[in-house]
């Protein structure tokens, strides 16, 4: 009977992938960390952690029907000192919010309707006109992207309201879901304007924004997150 070297080889190597595992695990282990939680890893990737909307209404944006229309409110002041920055906000919001499978509403779409019924009171009645399930309303209270009393030094922050409102059969929406949002980007130093323009610096803020109000409606692993310690 012929012996195949390659099947002794595998042989060979099949304990020592096993005994390197175990190793791994052991130093794991002694180092505080749950084995479970390390097998996890081997087998799905990082946790992922549920969102906050999710938690607290039991509702998900990707569920069967459901429509959304993300509408951004900022007031003169703030769209004089930044040009457009509420539908920008929009626009990465609901990319956000797309590829995670959801269906939104395009922001052109939703920036007609605002400028054609200026007298506009509560954020449900777009909803209501733009045929949405599900209004996501984000009402920003302040938003900056220079450090405080400089020109020359970048630090995007903001202060929103994320609601949500909840349009029913009838035509009429209410108030489902609300969180206070403070956002401050780069955490730990400012980035001087002599690196990045300002244009490419208020794109990069946005999109770090856009993903902070986004989490509150689809999952995200821990390793996901966009530059918060820098």
């Amino acid at each position: 009977m012929m012996s195949s070297n390659s099947d002794h080889d595998s042989a060979a190597v099949r304990p020592q992938w096993i005994l390197g595992l175990l190793a791994v695990l052991m130093v794991t282990c002694f180092s505080g960390c749950n084995y479970l939680v390390f097998f996890g890893y081997l087998l799905g990737g990082p946790p992922q952690f549920e969102p906050v909307f999710e938690k607290e209404t039991g509702q998900s944006f990707t569920d069967h029907g459901v429509r959304v229309a993300v509408v951004v409110y900022a007031d003169e002041k703030l769209t004089f000192n930044y040009s457009n920055v509420d539908y920008l906000l929009g626009v990465g919001i609901s990319a956000r919010l797309r590829q995670s499978n959801v269906d939104v509403i395009s922001q052109d779409r939703i920036r007609y309707w605002l400028e054609e019924n200026e007298d506009w009171d509560t954020p449900d009645e777009v909803g209501v006109d733009l045929d949405a399930t599900h209004v996501l309303y984000v009402d920003m209270s302040n938003f900056s992207l220079y450090e405080h009393d400089t020109r020359h030094l970048f630090r995007g922050r903001s202060e929103v309201i994320v609601s949500v409102y909840e349009i029913g059969s009838g035509g009429r929406g209410r108030k489902i879901f609300s969180q206070d949002l403070s956002s401050e980007y780069p955490r730990l130093t400012q980035r001087p304007a002599s690196e990045i323009s300002y244009e490419s610096f208020r794109s990069e803020y946005l999109l770090r924004l856009s993903d902070e109000i986004g989490r509150m409606f689809y999952p995200y692993g821990s390793g996901d997150d966009v530059g918060s310690g820098t």
